[in-house]
């Protein structure tokens, strides 16, 4: 089945990053049925196009691709299974697109069962945050068979600016989670370095100025600054509104060190960004931009945040 302008879209999950990318589908033409528990998510989803819907099995009814956009892995498990979930009523040879961020295994193991189920499935964990949906730029990492990833373009070339096949089924979220380490650890050294900065009298945008063109840029400087003034685009200019939250960092580090785990990977600076962003979720800084580590680190410095 070729899937274009005009295909019939089930969207499970209208949220923060759902709800922009089931908008913008509706607005490039594809019929879109979505669902989610939360009324406002429904309400303002359904003002900018979306059908909205009540329950999965509404979603999915004659759906050519079905996206899934949810918080954690035991949503898309409750999602997918039952006698009202996705795979009991997906129509034959329908497209699933899981953009959530879970565990590797259960990618695999949901992968395998769709398949099971006469349907194709892809892991397709997205970057870019609530930005990057609304603005259709978003970065996907995706697993699953060449041939499904080509079906799937048309609806990544509206949801994103990049759709990466990273390998078969898990390699997405693979990929998503070692990205996120290192984007935690990135974000820690940014603040770790600015904090050391500032104590040696050194102004904030002077070291700016020199670590986002030497060799010390990274993303974590350049775009996602965690202290105010040099990027005004930046969280830390507006208190260190998501953005990509802590709780959703905490969350990702915690699947991506449960992988370390059973690999065996030593990988201590992972294990220490796990306790960082682990101990900054049980404060009240749990719902702002990871970014806001720098004002944990200037406090404990002795410096302002």
């Amino acid at each position: 089945m070729s899937i274009s302008a005009g295909s019939t879209v089930g969207f499970v999950g209208l949220g923060h990053m759902g709800g922009p990318m089931a908008i913008n589908l509706a607005k490039a033409g594809f019929v879109v049925q979505g669902f989610d528990v939360a009324p406002a998510a429904l309400d303002a989803a359904a003002a900018e196009g979306v059908t909205p819907v009540t329950t999965i099995k509404q979603a999915v009814a004659g759906a050519d691709v079905v996206i899934t956009s949810l918080p954690n892995g035991a949503l898309v498990h409750q999602c997918y299974h039952g006698d009202a979930g996705i795979l009991a009523n997906a129509q034959p040879n329908a497209l699933l697109i899981d953009t959530s961020t879970i565990d590797v295994d259960d990618a695999r193991a949901a992968a395998d069962e769709a398949r099971a189920a006469g349907l194709r499935a892809l892991d397709a964990p997205v970057s870019g945050g609530v930005v990057g949906a609304k603005a259709g730029t978003l970065a996907f990492m995706v697993g699953g068979p060449e041939d499904v990833v080509d079906a799937a373009r048309p609806v990544f070339d509206v949801m994103g600016a990049k759709a990466v096949r990273c390998g078969d089924s898990g390699a997405g979220q693979a990929v998503k989670l070692c990205n996120n380490m290192l984007l935690a650890i990135h974000q820690i050294g940014v603040g770790e370095a600015f904090a050391l900065a500032k104590k040696l009298g050194v102004e904030d945008q002077a070291f700016f100025d020199v670590a986002s063109v030497a060799t010390g840029t990274c993303w974590a400087l350049n775009v996602n600054c965690p202290v105010p003034g040099p990027v005004p685009a930046s969280p830390a200019n507006r208190d260190y509104q998501p953005g990509f939250a802590v709780g959703l960092m905490n969350k990702d580090l915690g699947l991506a060190l449960g992988a370390v785990e059973k690999q065996g990977v030593d990988a201590k600076l992972g294990k220490l960004a796990g306790e960082v962003y682990s101990d900054l979720n049980q404060t009240d800084a749990a719902t702002k931009d990871f970014s806001v580590v720098y004002r944990s680190i200037a406090s404990n410095s002795g410096l302002e945040g």
